[in-house]
């Protein structure tokens, strides 16, 4: 076990204008699991193919424990790596396709054995350990894959978008037994997807890239309640949060026919800014719906307020739904995502108005991104 340190650490591709990973500066700690987040291109894989030795550090270094290795080859790294493919050998059996990596490096047979079977019985592969890949599912290629990396008994373990091969309920699945397992195993891993929601149920701590560069690093719960900017706070959590362009007001920013109080200081770093409007936040269960059940009745003049929203698509999920409208907000129309309750939604084509609930909005700078409010 060991912690893993990114120092500045910079990739350049050749011929490139921009690099793909950019003074990246992370500290994970022993036996910490780290996710890397974000869309397609952000530098997620190149950041953990640095840490294998499989990409060149331009600049900075990586340091595992207190070794520097950011020129060392892969094989005196002492990590592990579960791909997206699997990448298992097809002649071989499952037994020797786990044990393939101890046999090259001379380890006994008898050790190879024991070390086979101990991740089998971890894994619950016991009794597949002589049957082929190919009469396998992918879930159960995919702890191959793991079980391989295991017997290896490494420093680090590294995940390149290890679920990506799996039908929506063996992701949900096989990342529960990935988190479990590594918590039983307590070894240092880094794991990289481009879905926020597996990040946010299977990290220590969640960091996030765009465009090379790193955005936030924190825990699931502080990014999904604190995101530090414009991108953080649309990319985390599903569905995303609502982000809304409104005028500045006294006391706090206009939202249809209601005043949303805002801190003083937000306010004021917005105005120093020079920004008239600012971004506002709201999660979709943030918002409350204030025409009565919910149901899209008509309101009587006096009894409006808030933001109406026009109901364009409704998803009922059981316990909860979502409402997908249109609204007008700050002149211009916006899509909204409302959560409503699974037993009481509104119909598509009636209207329903909702404000922000208190305490719950985030102000971000419509300039600059960044974020405004505590």
């Amino acid at each position: 076990m060991a912690t893993v340190t990114y120092d500045q650490a910079t990739r350049v591709y050749p011929g490139a204008d921009s690099p793909a990973v950019d003074k990246l500066d992370i500290e994970i700690a022993d036996g910490e699991f780290l996710v890397l987040v974000g869309p397609s291109g952000c530098g997620k894989s190149t950041s953990l193919r640095m840490l294998a030795g499989l990409e060149d550090v331009n600049e900075g270094n990586i340091r595992i424990g207190d070794r520097d290795v950011t020129h060392l080859p892969p094989k005196d790294r002492d990590i592990a790596m579960v791909f997206q493919n699997y990448a298992l050998y097809p002649h071989m059996t499952v037994a020797d396709n786990m044990g393939f990596a101890l046999k090259i490096a001379g380890v006994p047979k008898t050790e190879i054995r024991k070390k086979v079977e101990d991740a089998a019985k971890i894994l619950d592969l016991t009794k597949y350990l002589d049957r082929k890949p190919k009469a396998l599912s992918g879930g159960q290629r995919q702890r191959v894959a793991m079980g391989r990396a295991i017997v290896r008994e490494p420093q680090v373990f590294l995940m390149d978008e290890p679920l990506s091969n799996l039908d929506a309920k063996l992701r949900v699945q096989t990342r529960t037994e990935i988190a479990s397992l590594q918590r039983r195993l307590g070894i240092t891993t880094v794991y990289v997807t481009h879905d926020q929601v597996e990040a946010l149920t299977m990290g220590d701590r969640v960091a996030v890239l765009k465009d090379g560069l790193l955005q936030q690093v924190d825990s699931p719960r502080k990014m999904y309640d604190r995101p530090a900017n414009l991108f953080v706070a649309g990319f985390i959590g599903s569905p995303a949060m609502n982000l809304i362009e409104v005028p500045i007001t006294d006391g706090g920013v206009k939202f249809g026919n209601s005043v949303v109080p805002v801190e003083r200081e937000a306010l004021t770093a917005a105005v120093d800014k020079g920004d008239k409007t600012v971004t506002v936040g709201v999660r979709p269960e943030h918002f409350d719906i204030v025409n009565g059940d919910g149901n899209g009745k008509a309101l009587s003049k006096d009894e409006k307020a808030g933001v109406p929203v026009t109901v364009n698509v409704v998803e009922e999920l059981g316990a909860d739904g979502y409402v997908y409208g249109t609204a007008e907000v700050g002149g211009e129309k916006r899509d909204l995502v409302v959560r409503v309750p699974g037993r009481s939604v509104p119909e598509k084509g009636s209207t329903i108005h909702v404000v922000p609930q208190g305490g719950e909005s985030h102000v971000f700078s419509t300039s600059s991104g960044e974020r405004l409010s505590d």
